[in-house]
């Protein structure tokens, strides 16, 4: 059975899950689940990195992570994972990055669906023009989480 519990954070409220072996999910609110709500080890483990990213002394996150998706996804996923911090690519980047230059949108798509994000910084990925484009956090989450990696946003 898998674990969840939930922090209040700098960004409101987060939720971490895990398998018992990897973390497989992030939430920005409370939701329901038949998870057993424990803070485990590795949840405790991945609520610390977190916190050290919001204070602005981690960059990089070392954590086994299990992402469930179609094969498009995971590969926008894990291109999304070479982002690296204070740097953001455009969807186009990403589409062009994982060999189809014409699914922008797809990827967008994919972004949506990302279940750990933060960690799978899709936060870092911006409209062509330089402009935020939606977060599953939130458009005011997506710009906090860029101020923390001291990016400009035109």
């Amino acid at each position: 059975m898998n674990n969840i519990f939930f922090y209040e954070t700098e960004i409101g409220i987060i939720g971490i899950r895990e398998n018992n072996k990897s973390i497989t999910d992030i939430y920005f609110s409370k939701v329901d689940s038949n998870d057993n709500i424990e803070e485990t080890v590795l949840i405790k483990e991945c609520f610390k990195q977190l916190k050290e990213y919001f204070d602005g002394s981690r960059v990089k996150f070392d954590l086994p992570l299990e992402v469930n998706g179609t094969e498009f996804q995971k590969k926008v996923w894990n291109e999304l994972l070479k982002i690296p911090y204070g740097q953001t690519k455009s969807y186009k980047d990403i589409a062009i990055a994982i060999g189809n230059e014409r699914a922008s949108r797809a990827v967008g798509m994919a972004n949506n669906k990302n279940p750990i994000p933060i960690i799978i910084p899709c936060h870092r990925v911006i409209g062509s023009n330089g402009k935020l484009v939606g977060y599953a956090g939130g458009v005011n989450v997506k710009e906090k989480l860029l101020n923390i990696e001291k990016i400009v946003i035109k």
